[in-house]
């Protein structure tokens, strides 16, 4: 009788052994994934040929207590309201269909930069949301990325979450745009990244050079406003950990985000809700939180990415909830503008 269980844990380690050889690319890792389990489907968002070290570098989240200190201050204090009724499934872009850029897909390009991208991705839905629709504002990531001292490094060694949202209440933020956009201050320069190596649009084959990132207090030429006007403050940023609270803040105010591991079956998502099975650990990752639901039994996180809309379900993709997968619901931050008033509050000018 004592024979079974040793001959099961002996299976699971020659299966373990076996995922860990594998190419991380390959159509034999994807058949793995399908064949051992049923929750998610795997398949192609990446060219066989991708360097690897493009897709660790995807994993720009440097987590604080683990890599990163630099005198972080305290943790900003847990955003306070009363549990309202929540739905048994929300999907932000439903509810706030007049704030475009919930259903918007960043795409960070060959460049650790998911921390900043997933914060300000929330930021620009929630002044859109704030405002009732009357403001949309498209925050540049390279902002943050560029100026913020204390965030972090480069494309190649990440940042932090946590600091991206204490910036835009210290300093705030200005408008930004996709790559080679005219439309705000400071538009993302890393360009798109092309998973199929088509070479087609304005893409470039994953893993390309990427360039040294400066800080400059001003915004493209051609933009009419100056940067310190265009900046734009947050009142408040806070941490949620509580699954309940979490889903109450989303419905009642927007995105938020959160970062979990990131394991190598991630990089060939599709659809269905994710949960680790096979491949090693590249690091940290952020994401922006839409919504939740439950597919087949399954409750599940909704979550956009940021490798663009041919990675996954259109950018999209569910992660399972409640169980704190891959440390998701350590913790996830968000932050509130000032509301809108006859003075424009929303604007909080730099000297």
């Amino acid at each position: 009788m004592k024979i079974i269980p040793v001959l099961v844990s002996f299976v699971l380690v020659i299966t373990a052994t076996r995922s860990h050889r594998m190419h991380p690319l390959s159509d034999e890792f994807i058949d793995f994934i399908n064949s051992n389990q049923t929750l998610w489907r795997a398949g192609r968002n990446f060219h066989r040929h991708t360097p690897l070290k493009y897709l660790k570098r995807l994993a720009g989240t440097i987590k604080v207590n683990a890599t990163f200190d630099d005198g972080l201050e305290d943790e900003p204090p847990v955003h306070k309201y009363k549990l309202k009724n929540i739905p048994f499934q929300f999907d932000a872009r439903q509810k706030w269909r007049n704030c475009p850029t919930i259903r918007d897909i960043r795409d960070q390009g060959s460049c650790g930069s998911c921390w900043a991208v997933s914060a300000v991705s929330a930021m620009s839905d929630r002044i859109c949301i704030r405002t009732q629709g009357r403001k949309k504002v498209y925050f540049s990531e390279f902002d943050i990325m560029s100026c913020c001292m204390t965030c972090g490094g480069s494309c190649e060694t990440g940042g932090v979450l946590e600091k991206a949202w204490q910036y835009a209440v210290k300093d705030g933020v200005v408008s930004g745009g996709k790559y080679n956009s005219h439309e705000g201050c400071k538009p993302y320069t890393i360009p798109p990244c092309d998973h199929n190596i088509h070479h087609h649009g304005n893409k470039t084959p994953c893993g390309h050079y990427i360039p040294q990132i400066v800080c400059e207090c001003k915004c493209q030429k051609g933009y009419k406003t100056r940067y310190r006007r265009d900046k734009i403050r947050m009142a408040t940023y806070y941490k949620l950990t509580d699954e309940k609270k979490i889903m109450t803040e989303i419905y009642e105010n927007g995105p938020m985000t959160a970062s979990f591991e990131l394991h190598e079956d991630f990089f060939s998502y599709k659809s269905g809700v994710y949960r680790h099975v096979a491949g090693k650990v590249e690091g940290y990752h952020s994401v922006k939180l839409i919504g939740w639901g439950e597919e087949r039994g399954v409750t599940y996180w909704l979550a956009a990415n940021s490798w663009n809309t041919d990675w996954g379900d259109n950018g999209f993709f569910k992660i399972i909830r409640g169980v704190n997968h891959l440390g998701i619901e350590d913790k996830m931050y968000a932050g509130l503008f000032r509301r809108e008033s006859k003075s424009s509050l929303i604007h909080l000018i730099s000297n």
